[in-house]
């Protein structure tokens, strides 16, 4: 098992990249749309923003789920009793966002998500016939004018000594939602489990854009499309005083898209919310 580092203008690009999210359940693009200006800028700013009082004032909304989440409210991943090492905001278009960091978060909410829907045809065209089948409508449709997609900014901040023992800073857990969309950290740590339980680093230089598959997918897909366990570790050494900040996009369809017999999109998230502790 290895996570396929691709380049997106490859004339083959999709069906290596659809090939290697259906054995590991993730896939890394290189030359991909997404820019890394605007990347590093958000990043650099957002980082401010975790620094100062600020993020209080956007204390998150139990119903609408926008907003900061504070370390001491943060996840605590399914399975697992110890709350993660990290502190996020969530952004949605509709919802509450910092002024002065809203052009560029929204920039890239847009780009990424117009990415995602090229993505999902990706890997729709690359399903076998009895799997696409399966799918109650196009895929990339799922996700077209839906209020659901979810642009997590994560900071993860440096260790200070006081952690809670047996603490990370994201425990091994699955995505809930199609697929997820990340430009690498600018710090390491992220980590998939193999299918005979080792955990491999996912290439993630600075540029590298990674891609996983979620539950809603692997749900939609009868398991045909993986939805790997994966992780940040814990820094050490000199790491261990950086702090680490993340961007994932998670691609939600609509709520009243329908996954498979047993739920639509609004039944599955709903559930998995519940599950974590956040609902």
């Amino acid at each position: 098992m290895q996570v396929q580092v691709v380049d997106y203008c490859a004339s083959d690009a999709a069906q290596k990249f659809v090939e290697s999210l259906r054995n590991t359940g993730f896939g890394v693009l290189t030359n991909h749309p997404i820019q890394q200006a605007l990347v590093e800028k958000i990043y650099q700013d957002w980082y401010q923003f975790f620094m100062h009082d600020e993020k209080k004032s956007f204390a998150f909304d139990v119903e609408k789920q926008d907003g900061y989440f504070a370390p001491e409210i943060s996840e605590t991943a399914k399975g697992h009793t110890i709350k993660d090492i990290k502190e996020y905001y969530h952004v949605y278009p509709w919802g509450r966002i910092p002024e002065q960091l809203k052009e560029d978060v929204l920039a890239y909410y847009k780009m990424a998500s117009d990415l995602a829907s090229e993505l999902l045809d990706w890997i729709e065209k690359n399903s076998p016939a009895d799997v696409a089948e399966l799918y109650s409508e196009p895929l990339s449709n799922m996700i077209m004018d839906t209020p659901n997609t979810l642009l997590r900014i994560l900071h993860y901040p440096p260790f200070n000594g006081t952690e809670e023992p047996g603490a990370i800073r994201a425990a091994a857990h699955e995505d809930i939602n199609l697929i997820t969309i990340l430009p690498a950290a600018n710090e390491p740590g992220l980590q998939v489990q193999a299918k005979d339980g080792q955990w491999l680093d996912v290439p993630s230089d600075f540029g590298h854009l990674i891609v996983n598959i979620g539950d809603m997918l692997q749900e939609a897909s009868q398991g045909y499309f993986p939805s790997t366990s994966h992780r940040v570790i814990n820094p050490t050494g000199e790491n261990s005083g950086k702090s680490r900040i993340s961007l994932p996009l998670f691609l939600h369809p609509r709520g009243e898209v329908v996954l498979s017999d047993k739920h639509t999109s609004e039944s599955y998230l709903l559930e998995r919310l519940k599950e974590l502790g956040v609902k």
